[in-house]
């Protein structure tokens, strides 16, 4: 049950439109119809140009810090880990998942005290993600005012709150019993939530291996994209560059492409209406942390209770 990326892109080891979206909130519509970007770069390089909010170079990380954890739900055949990178900037946390142990370690050092533009331009993928994450929370923040609508997840055991997370995930897909859904980014309780509701699923994710029912876990989201009749993926995706490829697919054939988000959750509203429909954003601190009511933003919905 991990939230990685599960996309390999073709030269690298590694819906509908949101016009076209029935479901798309009027506050989304309005909210997103000034900030959408035709691609990563593109809000990249607007961001650099101070486009979206003060200039980057004016604004410094404060804190930067990993998150790591060991999980073995009760009931649940396997386990996974999970570790995450997150800057602090101001009031704003912004945060890109890893795979353990593979983030360098000076590079929470690097982060500390450095300003975002420098950042947005560091060698490390994971640090540049993370700080135009931080960025964005920092200037367009979670809120109704920018399309965002939040919905409580009950207080529970890390179990009891990933399946509710995954409720509110699987509610922003269109898709009816029989259509089928390339999730990238295998989390067991997202796949049980779409099993529950009659939906067929390939599961996708670069370590492969098998679902808890045994199914097999297939390594290549690009070669099944053709497959498929809406995509469910995780932000992980644009901390291994395969986020475009995706974005680019649903946004050709007009496809459904729903994004679940620890990482970039304030970076992926900001491509509505440009390849993705839906986004069910989750800043830090993240579900699992604490056993206490959280929340999680979605846009692209009108939906805003389980």
């Amino acid at each position: 049950m991990r939230a990685s990326s599960g996309v390999r892109s073709p030269a690298a080891p590694h819906e509908r439109t949101d016009s076209a979206s029935a479901s798309t909130s009027a506050a989304a519509s309005t909210s997103t119809s000034t900030s959408t970007s035709t691609s990563y770069d593109d809000l990249v390089e607007r961001v650099l140009a101070a486009e979206l909010g003060p200039d980057p170079r004016t604004l410094c990380v404060a804190v930067a810090f990993t998150t790591s954890q060991a999980v073995r739900h009760e009931g649940r055949r396997g386990g996974y880990r999970n570790e995450v990178l997150s800057l602090r900037l101001g009031r704003a946390v912004g945060s890109c998942a890893v795979e353990p142990g593979a983030l360098p370690g000076g590079a929470v050092d690097d982060c500390a005290g450095a300003d975002v533009a420098r950042l947005l331009e560091h060698p490390l993928a994971p640090v540049r993600v993370a700080a135009l994450d931080a960025y964005l929370m920092h200037v367009r923040p979670h809120t109704p005012e920018n399309g965002a609508l939040p919905l409580p997840l009950p207080a529970g055991t890390s179990l009891e709150k990933s399946r509710a997370r995954a409720r509110a995930v699987v509610e922003l897909l269109d898709v009816r019993p029989g259509q089928t859904v390339l999730v990238v980014g295998v989390v067991n309780s997202l796949l049980e939530s779409l099993r529950s509701r009659g939906i067929r699923y390939i599961p996708c994710d670069l370590k492969g291996g098998t679902t808890e029912w045994g199914e097999q876990v297939v390594t290549d989201a690009l070669a099944e994209l053709d497959g498929c009749d809406a995509v469910l993926a995780s932000g992980m995706t644009l901390g291994n560059g395969s986020f475009e490829p995706l974005r680019e697919h649903a946004l050709r054939h007009g496809k459904q492409l729903v994004m679940f988000a620890q990482t970039g959750s304030a970076v992926l509203p900001r491509f509505l209406g440009a390849g993705v429909s839906a986004v069910c954003a989750e800043p830090y601190p993240f579900f699992w942390l604490d056993g206490g009511p959280g929340v999680v933003h979605r846009y692209g919905s009108t939906e805003a209770t389980l």
